[in-house]
């Protein structure tokens, strides 16, 4: 993985868990949304301590003082990104998008297809962001063709996304128990307290038999773990079957495909990210507000 890469997932896990503070939306009058999504009458408290009252005011108060400048630097350094992304006509690389996220989903835990759709239609929106950026503030950098292409023999491999499939399992002490376990799913209970409840693997009992994403020959993997879940359908629990310690009931979370490159699909990206190293300080979407010709409540 390039330094690059890394820094870019970085900064947005920083950007994706922002406080997002929805203060100059409100309505002058009744009930309206709140920073966290939840109806909030302004006439009210929101709320109470014994007898002591937090006042509607007094908590905007304090998310303008706290995250307000903060709020309204991303929303214009969003439009203002916006707005230049598509006057120099910047397209960005599907597939550089659909990488960086597949690679953020394995830094997730089990999730439920809404969540899944929520966090990639975030992520999607904050990575091409990101990207659109990056060419804006590079565009006009010279770098050494011959250093692109010496920088792609050296990490190509790092860029590729190896297929991965996420499992959770039960290990159980018997076949007697493993069909009990295997009837109650059938049944509709939930595989996670059942793994809760009838694991004897310590280690994932607690965490409802979760082992987390794996790819192929990955040494933390059962050999027959992995062709037991190639067999399987997304969302699915198997047959029970011998593996490890004990009889085994596995679930197949998700399967993530394999995303590869070649050199021409990478030969853009890479360009930016070695003229991204000629940049000081780091990289600020302020850098082009005066392009658009900001202004805003906090002056200069």
């Amino acid at each position: 993985m390039t330094r690059k890469f890394l820094w870019g997932i970085i900064v947005l896990l920083l950007i994706t868990n922002l406080t997002t503070v929805a203060i100059w939306m409100i309505e002058r009058n009744g009930t309206a949304p709140g920073p966290m999504g939840v109806d909030v009458d302004k006439d009210k408290p929101v709320a109470t301590i014994g007898e002591k009252e937090v006042s509607y005011e007094k908590w905007v108060e304090m998310l303008q003082k706290n995250y307000g400048k903060k709020a309204l630097e991303e929303l214009v350094n969003k439009e203002v990104v916006s707005q230049l992304a598509k006057e120099e006509n910047i397209e960005i690389n599907n597939k550089l998008v659909e990488r960086e996220i597949a690679l953020l989903f394995t830094m997730e835990g089990p999730l439920s297809e809404k969540e899944i759709k929520a966090k990639k239609e975030e992520w999607d929106e904050e990575i091409r962001y990101r990207l659109a950026l990056e060419e804006l503030l590079t565009k006009d950098i010279e770098v050494d063709p011959k250093e692109v292409e010496s920088y792609y023999e050296e990490y190509k491999n790092q860029y590729n996304f190896e297929e991965s499939i996420q499992l959770s399992h039960i290990v159980l002490p018997d076949k007697e128990t493993a069909e009990k376990v295997h009837d109650e799913l059938e049944a509709g209970a939930s595989f996670s307290s059942l793994a809760r409840e009838y694991s004897i693997d310590k280690e994932t009992k607690e965490n409802g038999g979760y082992l987390g994403f794996y790819t192929e020959g990955d040494t933390f993997l059962l050999d027959e773990y992995y062709n037991k879940a190639m067999e399987m359908e997304e969302r699915t629990y198997s047959e029970p079957f011998l593996g490890g310690n004990g009889t085994v009931i596995l679930y197949l979370h998700r399967k993530l495909p394999d995303i590869s490159f070649k050199y021409d699909e990478l030969q853009e990206h890479i360009k930016r990210e070695l003229a991204l190293e000629k940049i000081e300080p780091a990289i600020s979407a302020q850098a082009l507000w005066d392009d658009k010709k900001v202004e805003w409540i906090f002056g200069e």
